[in-house]
């Protein structure tokens, strides 16, 4: 089908009221992203030459997340009338031509490319109408799909069917396939002769029939089809997409200790022969390279971890964290737009800001970059092979040189050259007998404030 056109019409203009939520429901997140840039990326890897979405009056914010995810023509509805009439909002993008075009929804994260594919099979097999279905026990409340045979001859919604009708148990997941040569023309003929005075885009199955028409069913995982209008079935949606991706995660060649426990973005990538131990959360724009262990309860996001590196337990990548090969963060560990060269050690308890860290650097427990000073981020530098003691505050911008070493305790905030030590603290002072002393006093404080 790689010669075929394919346009993508994505209806993404639905309120949700009942979500609760001031936020547009298509733009509440499945695995850290977007409901419709879920639809929108299916489409676009099952081979939309075109993606155009339908959003409904002044949701900008709708507009601008399908842009970005891939759709190049935004049409507004303005006036909800219905789904023929909202794909019809797309007109131009129709009439341009395409031998494909199937309607997509965007509060309908879970379809895959695989199932797209298969609807774009049967147009090129000569269908002008195709419905992608579902079998499941308890229909009710979807509009049922009536075959005769191979052919599909009618969508009845519940309400209009007969009893023997309602025990039809394959239902309509509502995406739709239409020839491009003949979408036009069955979508201009829906009416709205019904209780509601909606534009139906199930009638165009029965509307193809009465043209000598070919209309198929394709049948796809009920699972795959969730919609989503209140929190509830997001929630499902999301453990779906999890159940999903530890799957495949597991079938590459990763190791998960255990694997429901591991939450994953869309977009996380991860090679062969990494291990990820429980409670590990990975946020949007995690890459995590081969022999990686991810230990128990860390937390990444917008991080890359390099080849045979280990990360955690307890510890936080933050956007712009980027560790080298074999590069060891420990234990509460936090680091942001930090840049640790091969073989460098940040084991415990250490804010890493704004920092680059050079190979086999060592940088000691409590350490922190003071990175902020209120108005502006700055830079620390760590050269190659440096010692950073514990329980020091190194105050950007500032330089440790090569082979340099920071005693613990210091508060950094001029220069190190390479090879040197620097201690900045306070001179010790011993007072022999002072806690005696105080103890002494303490205690007749006391005393007198008992009597």
């Amino acid at each position: 089908m790689s010669d075929r056109t394919f346009l993508a019409v994505v209806l993404a203009a639905g309120e949700g009221t009942r979500m609760r939520s001031s936020l547009p429901k298509v733009l509440h997140e499945v695995a850290a992203r977007p409901m419709v840039a879920h639809t929108i990326g299916a489409a676009m890897a099952a081979g939309a030459t075109r993606v155009a979405a339908v959003v409904g009056p002044g949701a900008d914010a709708v507009a601008a997340v399908a842009s970005k995810a891939g759709a190049g023509e935004i049409f507004t509805q303005t006036d909800r009338l219905g789904t023929a009439h909202a794909v019809l909002q797309a007109r131009a993008a129709i009439a341009a031509g395409a031998d494909d075009v199937v309607v997509l929804y965007g509060d309908t994260p879970l379809v895959t490319a695989e199932t797209i594919g298969r609807v774009r099979a049967e147009l090129a097999a000569g269908a002008s109408v195709v419905v992608l279905g579902f079998r499941t026990a308890d229909p009710k409340g979807y509009g049922r799909l009536l075959t005769d045979g191979a052919d599909l001859v009618a969508i009845r919604e519940e309400k209009d069917a007969s009893e023997a009708e309602r025990a039809v148990n394959f239902c309509n997941s509502g995406i739709m396939g239409l020839s491009g040569a003949q979408a036009l023309a069955l979508l201009e003929a829906i009416g709205n002769a019904n209780a509601k005075g909606e534009y139906y885009l199930t009638d165009a199955v029965e509307i193809a029939c009465s043209r000598g028409l070919k209309a198929v069913a394709v049948e796809g995982d009920e699972e795959e089809f969730q919609g989503v209008n209140d929190r509830t079935q997001l929630a499902v949606c999301e453990a779906v997409f999890q159940k999903r991706r530890r799957a495949a995660v597991l079938a590459s060649g990763v190791t998960l200790i255990a694997p429901e426990t591991v939450v994953f973005a869309a977009d996380t990538a991860i090679e062969p022969d990494v291990t990820i131990e429980p409670n590990v959360v990975f946020g949007p724009g995690v890459t995590v390279s081969r022999g990686a262990r991810i230990r128990a309860f860390s937390h990444l996001e917008g991080a890359h971890v390099g080849e045979g590196a280990t990360v955690g337990p307890f510890a936080r990548l933050r956007p712009g964290a980027e560790l080298g090969p074999d590069v060891h963060v420990g234990n509460f560990v936090e680091i942001k737009n930090g840049k640790v060269a091969a073989g460098a050690k940040v084991n415990h308890l250490t804010y890493i800001g704004d920092a680059t860290i050079g190979p086999k650097a060592n940088i000691g427990a409590g350490t922190i970059t003071c990175n902020y000073d209120g108005f502006g981020k700055y830079l620390t530098e760590i050269g190659a092979g440096a010692f950073v003691g514990s329980n020091s505050s190194l105050v950007a911008p500032v330089k440790i040189g090569d082979g340099a070493y920071v005693g613990s305790g210091s508060v950094v905030t001029k220069d190190v050259p390479a090879d040197s030590l620097a201690v900045a603290r306070g001179t010790q002072r011993v007072i022999e007998g002072w806690a005696a002393k105080f103890r002494e006093r303490m205690a007749r404080l006391k005393a007198q404030k008992k009597g």
